[in-house]
C-alpha cells in the first residue's frame, strides 16, 4: 500500500486520481486543490459566455464528492505553502487558516498553468479580465450585463482569444482584437489558413489590430481605452488572453525544468526526483513530430499524462507513446483542425519541409448540400515523413485529422497516403478524395 498525494485536481489531476482510485484500491489517496471546484472544461467557456449553451453545469464532469465516494481524502480551497521533497512532506493551509501537514510515498504534481500577466500600466483597472477559471467566466458574464460595457477588446489572438471574440460579438458587443503577431492562430496554422479565419472574423464585424504591442490600459478606476505602439482604442472592457505559462513555483528549485519552466519528465511522467511525477500543463511531453521533448498545453494531453502517471505511481509500467498536438476550433461555423507542425514551424525546426495543398468540395457536385475543404499536408522532402496537416471547411471534417495524427506518430511517409484505401459514397465524399489528391500532388 502506498500513500499517493496529488497537488491539483483539474483535468490531469482528475484523470490521475480516477486512474488510481478505479484500478488500485489498496492505496491511500490525498488530494489538494486551491480552487473550490474540480474539472471545469475551460474549452467550453466561450460557449457559455456567448450564450451558445444553456449554462455551465455541463462543463463539469467530476467533483470533490465523487472523489470522496471512491475513497479519496480531498482538501479544496487549500494552498500548498511548501513541499519538503527530501523528507516527503507537504505543508498547506486551508481557507480557514488551518495548517495541514501531510506525508507521502508518491507525489503527483498537477498544478497546471497560469495566465501570462503583462507588466503594463493599467492592468489592475476595473473591467480588465483574465479568463481561465470558472470564476473568471462567471465574473465576465456578470460584467457583460452592465449596459455601460458596449465595447470589448481582446488582447491575444490564439485559440482562447478568437473564441472569446466570437462570444462577445454574439453578446452584441463591439469587439476589437489586438495581437503582437501579424495574424491570428499562427501557432497552429500557416498563413493560407489563418487568412481564412481573419476574413471570417472581419465578416462578423470584429475589428482586427494585428502587429501591435500593447503599451498601456487607460482609465479612471475603470477601463476607458487601450494604447498600443500604433494607436489608441476606446473600450469598456479588456480581456487579457495572451497565453499561459507552466505553474511550477512549488518545485522549481528542486526539480529539473524545461526551457519554458515546465517540469521535465520522462515517458512515465517521472520528474528528476524519484517518486515525484508531474502531469498536465505544468509538465513537458514527448512530441512525435519533432521526436523530442516539447511543451504543448492541451486538455487532451493533460488527461493522457494523468492516466500514465496514475498507473506508474501504482507500479504498473506504462510509457507515453507521445503526442502530435492535435487541435481544432470552430468559429461562426468555420471549422479548422491541425496536428503536428505547420510548414513555418517545420522549417524553423530544421526540417527540409515542404507542403502539398489541395482544395475541393467535400461531396460530388450533384449533392446540393456541399462545402469546400482546404487541406495542407506538411512533410520532409528528404525523408518523406509526414510532419503535420491542416484542414479547414464549413463541413465537419474533424475526423480526418486523427488519421494524420496517427501518421505522424507512426512515421508514415507522404507516399504511403497516395493510394490509401479511402472509401467513397456520395453522401460522404468524392471518389478522388482531397486527402488522396493532396498526397498525389506531393513533389
Amino acid at each position: 500500500m502506498s500513500k499517493i498525494v496529488f497537488v491539483g485536481a483539474n483535468h490531469a489531476g482528475t484523470a490521475a486520481i480516477n486512474t488510481v482510485l478505479d484500478n488500485y484500491k489498496n492505496n491511500e489517496v490525498v488530494v489538494f486543490d486551491r480552487n473550490n471546484n474540480i474539472s471545469f472544461l475551460g474549452c467550453g467557456m466561450a460557449l457559455w459566455i456567448g450564450n451558445q449553451i444553456d449554462g455551465p453545469e455541463g462543463l463539469f464532469y467530476s467533483s470533490k464528492e465523487a472523489m470522496e465516494k471512491k475513497g479519496a481524502k480531498v482538501h479544496m480551497e487549500t494552498e500548498i505553502k511548501n513541499i519538503d521533497f527530501k523528507n516527503k512532506e507537504i505543508f498547506a493551509i486551508d481557507k480557514n487558516g488551518k495548517e495541514i501537514k501531510e506525508s507521502y510515498d508518491k507525489l503527483i504534481l498537477a498544478t497546471g498553468s497560469l495566465p501570462i500577466s503583462p507588466n503594463i500600466p493599467g492592468k489592475d483597472l476595473e473591467n480588465v479580465q483574465f479568463v481561465k477559471l470558472y470564476q473568471d467566466a462567471e465574473q465576465t458574464i456578470k460584467r457583460l450585463e452592465d449596459p455601460a460595457i458596449k465595447h470589448v477588446t481582446v488582447v491575444g489572438a490564439g485559440y482562447i482569444g478568437v473564441e472569446l471574440a466570437e462570444a462577445f460579438e454574439r453578446c452584441n458587443k463591439k469587439v476589437t482584437m489586438i495581437d503582437f503577431a501579424d495574424t491570428c492562430l499562427s501557432k497552429y496554422y500557416d498563413s493560407e489558413f489563418t487568412d481564412l479565419m481573419r476574413k471570417n472574423l472581419e465578416d462578423h464585424n470584429i475589428e482586427l489590430q494585428f502587429g501591435q504591442k500593447v503599451l498601456e490600459i487607460k482609465g479612471d478606476k475603470k477601463v476607458e481605452s487601450i494604447v498600443t505602439d500604433k494607436g489608441e482604442y476606446k473600450t469598456d472592457m479588456v480581456i487579457l488572453a495572451i497565453g499561459f505559462m507552466p505553474n511550477t513555483q512549488l518545485g522549481k528549485d528542486s526539480l529539473e525544468l524545461f526551457g519554458n519552466g515546465a517540469y521535465k519528465v520522462n515517458l512515465r511522467q517521472e520528474t528528476s526526483l524519484k517518486d515525484v511525477y508531474a502531469i498536465g500543463d505544468c509538465a513537458t511531453l514527448y512530441d512525435n513530430a519533432i521526436r523530442n521533448t516539447n511543451y504543448i498545453a492541451l486538455a487532451t494531453n493533460a488527461v493522457r499524462s494523468g492516466i500514465i502517471a496514475g498507473h506508474n505511481a501504482c507500479g504498473t509500467e506504462l510509457d507515453s507513446i507521445g503526442v502530435q498536438g492535435s487541435n481544432g476550433i470552430c468559429i461562426y461555423d468555420l471549422k479548422m483542425v491541425s496536428t503536428g507542425l505547420t510548414l513555418d514551424m517545420a522549417k524553423k525546426a530544421g526540417f527540409d519541409a515542404v507542403s502539398t495543398d489541395f482544395q475541393d468540395n467535400q461531396k460530388p457536385e450533384f449533392i446540393k448540400e456541399n462545402n469546400s475543404v482546404k487541406i495542407r499536408i506538411v512533410y520532409d522532402k528528404t525523408t518523406r515523413r509526414v510532419l503535420g496537416a491542416q484542414m479547414a471547411s464549413h463541413e465537419d471534417i474533424s475526423m480526418g485529422i486523427h488519421m494524420f495524427s496517427l501518421a505522424i506518430q507512426e512515421q508514415v511517409t507522404i507516399d504511403k497516403l497516395k493510394l490509401l484505401d479511402i472509401f467513397f459514397l456520395p453522401h460522404f465524399n468524392k471518389p478522388y478524395n482531397y486527402i488522396t489528391m493532396a498526397a498525389l500532388s506531393a513533389e
